[in-house]
């Protein structure tokens, strides 16, 4: 079971607009892979600026899933400029448009990487292999050229956010009004919503914002960060990577909208459970259980629900819905009782025990 990481980002692009933020973005997620998750700097990829060009960012992905296995866990994290094209094969039944990225050699003439690129190379997941996906870029069509996004709490007035969607020039551009009705075609990253063939079936997208919004590159607590990236590492840390997805998004959410970002993330996951599992790695295995209590949001996850099925074949009154609420704490809490443990609702190694062996 290997784990990979490709990591990119772009400051210093050539002949459009320049970020702040995207350098710090990898360096943060770096540093989460490592201290949080047990990668290695072997297990690392690091590509920025002139290095990150539209070749070698497609081979790099490339060589990571060609060279997958059953089991192996991949990471792709990209922070640079997003933007949108017209649609032009079809498959993007929703708003006819394709979501893309822009790598550091960005051109209009088929010199950026679309979300159909992507689908292309995310097909050939292996299954039981698993790929989750950073995007901390634009991918509105509605975004200004200068988004006025508000500011963070710890940001100084004399550090303006930014947005990080690239307007295309006004005759790519023409193509959302009409000018090419025949063209018309299911949204690019967000894969959920797409028609056909392409589901997130084998990995995990995480997009800083919603497809009719902009993410920011925003100046945070003395550096310049991409929003969505620097919260999601912040609660990472904080909870050491012991929380799902679905929680952490949460935390994610409230965290950039009490600091005033309008921005919203998204996450879609695979099948089963993957958005109740914690981020960056395969549900853990029996033997490193994490503590399961009441929190806000609740914690959710195959875990919790082999905790229920457990305590129900015990003889207790409670329903294996996955949902770590006040009613599983209270049977917790009944059952370390009834076999004279600390009583504080909290599944541990003491009730994992006494229940499993």
């Amino acid at each position: 079971m290997a784990r990979r990481a490709l990591l990119v980002g772009i400051n210093d692009y050539r002949g459009i607009g320049d970020l702040k933020g995207c350098h710090n973005d990898i360096s943060n997620m770096r540093d989460i892979l490592k201290t949080c998750l047990g990668f290695t700097n072997n297990d690392i990829r690091v590509v920025a600026d002139a290095r990150a060009t539209k070749q070698a960012i497609l081979y790099r992905l490339e060589y990571m899933v060609n060279i997958a296995r059953p089991g192996d866990f991949m990471v792709f994290h990209f922070s640079g400029h997003g933007s949108q094209i017209r649609d032009r094969n079809g498959d993007e039944l929703e708003d006819y448009m394709d979501e893309l990225i822009c790598p550091w050699d960005m051109n209009w003439d088929n010199g950026f990487i679309l979300d159909d690129d992507l689908d292309a190379i995310f097909k050939r997941i292996p299954e039981g292999a698993l790929l989750e996906v950073f995007l901390d870029a634009c991918h509105s069509g509605t975004g200004t050229r200068s988004a006025n996004l508000g500011r963070p709490a710890e940001a100084s007035p004399d550090h303006p956010t930014v947005s990080r969607y690239l307007p295309p020039p006004i005759d790519i551009s023409f193509r959302h009004e009409d000018d090419e009705d025949a063209l018309k075609k299911v949204r690019g990253f967000r894969s959920v919503n797409r028609a056909g063939s392409r589901s997130t079936e084998n990995h995990i997208l995480w997009s800083g914002c919603r497809s009719d919004q902009t993410s920011a590159d925003a100046y945070i607590n003395g550096a310049y960060n991409g929003a969505f990236t620097y919260y999601f590492c912040k609660h990472m840390r904080e909870t050491g990577g012991s929380i799902s997805r679905a929680n952490l998004l949460e935390r994610i959410r409230k965290s950039l909208r009490y600091n005033g970002f309008s921005q919203v993330p998204q996450l879609a996951c695979s099948g089963g459970d993957a958005c109740n599992n914690n981020p960056l790695q395969f549900p853990a295995p029996d033997e490193t259980r994490r503590l399961l209590y009441l929190t806000t949001p609740y914690l959710r996850g195959d875990d919790v629900r082999q905790l229920q099925r457990a305590l129900a074949n015990a003889g207790y009154k409670i329903s294996a819905d996955g949902v770590f609420g006040p009613h599983t704490r209270e049977i917790v809490r009944q059952f370390q009782r009834d076999n004279d443990l600390v009583v504080d609702g909290i599944a541990g190694a003491g009730v994992y025990g006494a229940l499993f062996g």
